[in-house]
């Protein structure tokens, strides 16, 4: 038998079939190959896995199929691939060590055994640098210091017998395990918690900082963050800077209780206040957020959408008065007398709760709306029950309302931006999945198909704004970032591919124009952009996130959906390229820390095949579950995480951190196994 070459073509196992073109010199798992390895004294790697493992896949592309890293492995090792459901045994014992060595299992599972076979090192995944450093290092440890190499075997060896925890040979994660804590600790001292957000004024609602939080603190378990940015939420939402009639948001509020506000309305703050508060009615149930979702997008219906499905950008602060001047707030506020005359009867409930007294008082006797307490205890106070109460108030909004529109209105600013209506869309696709009101999804998916209609360009890019049927102004990284991270959000609630593999051509495209090699971001503009004297890269998050943030999160996703391992790597060459600013600026680096979040804790993606596979996707997007991305098919699937995993009756596969796991057989045990301890 030559052991020079590979002797995979007579196997019958179709995992074993797929490597047999590899220019690793692959063995099978037969004791001639255990003792050809004995009698020369070389290292064995063993590499099990199965036909439908899709990182085995991924990590043969990248590694196995490389002449370099087959050079390497051919050098120095006796190679042996494993099917792991032809051979369960031999996969039962290396893959015992490796749980023992690092404390977790999965497949691909790869070991470097000493030429008796007795394992000296275990892993799942890695990319072609991170295998071909491995590989390095413990041929060389070999040569230099086997005794080394085999006390610590021995040790293993005896740690599969008594469950002794080894610590695995690996690299040092560049990504400091401290630093989310270390982030958040730092800015919870600027926390307010009487009025929510930071304790000084102006006040921006900034959702992109109150949605990591929300999400660091159903991961962490941390006992003051959640319950913080809840209290935000509650009162951004019963302040002024709320439209309590109407819907939506203002831009920020001049003081501390978020009662007055700078009163324009932008379409990229509700976008992304649609998203936050519809994660925390997934999280928490609390009806009133949903209320606020549901009544921001009946504003942005109204106010803020095109009859092509395109949204606007925004209204202005000012309007005019009674006098005919224009004035700021002059569309929102309110006089005693004026609200008196209208409800009547009704007057005294709606003052109260809305506050027409001092703490409601903005100027020259004119109010803001704002609450500081629930329908619960507004009811109990007038002795009504919740529902009495609520009906009320119902009717003598509408009331208000209807009279606030007779009022000369906010300016519009009607131009659609390319990057806010992706926000949007978003926005809306989180409120389907929170709410399953289908108009939502409906709403996406027509500007989503607005947008690639209408704003594409011949070369494939896209312009950054359209306005009454004309696209202009090439597009900047914000605008491709947005649009990605739109795509990816339908893709998971419609499972309609062509909108993945799209975002996917404008990540490449974003790739060739934008990216920095040398700097590891993107910059905002493309490279034939000739009217700038220097081209800006935009890192630091804002009232939207930085574009590198959100590009950053989108190849993260990407690469669980394709097994595009590249992505995978830019993105974290971002993230530490940003590093040392977070570590300073923890508040301005809020998706970054969103995105170090889900590197440095367990990410799934989860794929779901068979008859109910859309429907048990539905229920699985209805949960606050904001480390996952998931596929689903009801038929075969060439997507690479759904590829070979088809079967009639509804089947979950959950992979984390690129390592397969067995098959799951309800969304039960999924929740179970993806769910934070301590949020069962």
């Amino acid at each position: 038998m030559d052991f020079k070459q590979n002797n995979l073509t007579q196997e019958r196992s179709p995992y074993l079939l797929q490597h047999k073109n590899n220019p690793v010199h692959w063995q099978a798992y037969l004791l001639k190959t255990l003792d050809h390895a004995l009698t020369n004294d070389t290292l064995i790697l063993i590499s099990i896995g199965y036909a439908a493992c899709h990182w085995c896949h991924v990590m043969e592309h990248e590694c196995f199929e490389d002449e370099e890293v087959a050079a390497i492995m051919n050098e120095h090792y006796v190679n042996i691939k494993v099917d792991r459901e032809e051979r369960p045994d031999v996969d039962a014992i290396y893959m015992k060590a490796l749980q023992l060595m690092t404390g977790q299992g999965g497949w691909p599972l790869n070991v470097i055994a000493l030429p008796n076979g007795k394992p000296v090192w275990g892993g799942t995944y890695l990319n072609k640098k991170q295998w071909m450093g491995i590989l390095h290092q413990l041929a060389d440890l070999y040569q230099t210091d086997p005794e080394k190499m085999r006390e610590y075997s021995h040790k293993l060896y005896k740690g599969i017998s008594d469950d002794g925890l080894i610590p695995a040979i690996q690299a040092s994660d560049v990504l400091k395990a401290d630093l989310i804590s270390s982030a958040v600790e730092q800015w919870s001292a600027h926390f307010d918690h009487q009025w929510g957000g930071l304790n000084y004024s102006p006040k921006f609602m900034m959702p992109v900082n109150y949605g990591f939080l929300m999400h660091y603190g159903y991961r962490s378990g941390d006992k003051m963050t959640l319950p913080y940015t809840l209290k935000t939420l509650d009162m951004m939402s019963y302040g002024g800077v709320y439209d309590h009639l109407g819907g939506g948001f203002s831009r920020y509020s001049v003081d501390e209780r978020w009662h007055v506000p700078h009163f324009e309305k932008m379409l990229y703050d509700n976008a992304q206040l649609v998203t936050l508060y519809s994660n925390a009615y997934k999280l928490t149930k609390n009806e009133w957020y949903k209320d606020v979702v549901v009544q921001t997008l009946q504003f942005i219906a109204r106010e803020l959408t095109h009859e092509s499905g395109a949204f606007y950008a925004s209204l202005d602060a000012d309007s005019l008065n009674a006098e005919g001047n224009l004035v700021e707030g002059a569309y929102y506020v309110w006089t005693k007398a004026i609200l008196q005359e209208l409800l009547q009867e009704n007057y005294a409930l709606f003052a109260d709760y809305y506050n027409v007294n001092d703490f409601g008082k903005w100027e020259d006797e004119h109010y803001v709306l704002i609450r500081k307490e629930t329908l619960e205890e507004i009811s109990v106070k007038h002795n009504l029950s919740q529902a009495e109460a609520e009906a009320m108030l119902n009717q003598s909004k509408q009331v208000v309302l209807n009279h606030r529109n007779t009022r000369s209105k906010p300016r519009l600013d009607n131009k659609c931006l390319t990057s806010w209506n992706a926000l949007m869309s978003s926005g809306c696709l989180e409120a389907y999945t929170a709410t399953q009101n289908d108009s939502y999804l409906e709403i996406a998916q027509r500007n989503i198909s607005f947008l690639l209609k209408n704003v594409s360009k011949k070369d494939g890019g896209l312009f950054h704004t359209w306005k009454k049927g004309r696209a202009s102004i090439n597009g900047f990284l914000e605008d491709y970032a947005a649009v990605i991270e739109a795509l990816i959000n339908l893709y998971q609630v419609s499972f309609q591919e062509k909108w993945l593999h799209e975002a996917d051509r404008l990540a490449q495209y974003c790739l060739d124009q934008f990216y920095s090699e040398e700097k590891k971001l993107f910059y905002f503009t493309p490279t034939d952009q000739k009217d700038l004297i220097s081209r800006s890269i935009e890192h630091a998050d804002n009232v939207i996130p930085a574009s590198n943030s959100i590009m950053a999160k989108n190849l993260w996703k990407l690469s669980g959906f394709f097994g595009n391992t590249l992505y995978r790597d830019i993105a974290r060459a971002m993230l530490e390229a940003v590093t040392p600013l977070i570590e300073k600026y923890p508040s301005s680096y809020a998706n970054w820390l969103d995105l170090a979040l889900l590197m440095t804790t367990p990410f799934y993606e989860i794929a779901i095949t068979g008859k109910d596979a859309f429907l048990q996707a539905q229920r699985l997007n209805m949960q606050y579950i904001p480390h996952i991305i998931i596929a689903a098919t009801e038929q075969e699937n060439e997507l690479p995480l759904l590829q070979h995993r088809f079967n009639e009756e509804t089947t979950f596969y959950i992979c984390q951190d690129l390592v397969c796991g067995l098959p799951k057989d309800s969304l039960a045990e999924v929740m179970k196994e993806i769910t934070p301890p301590q949020n069962p």
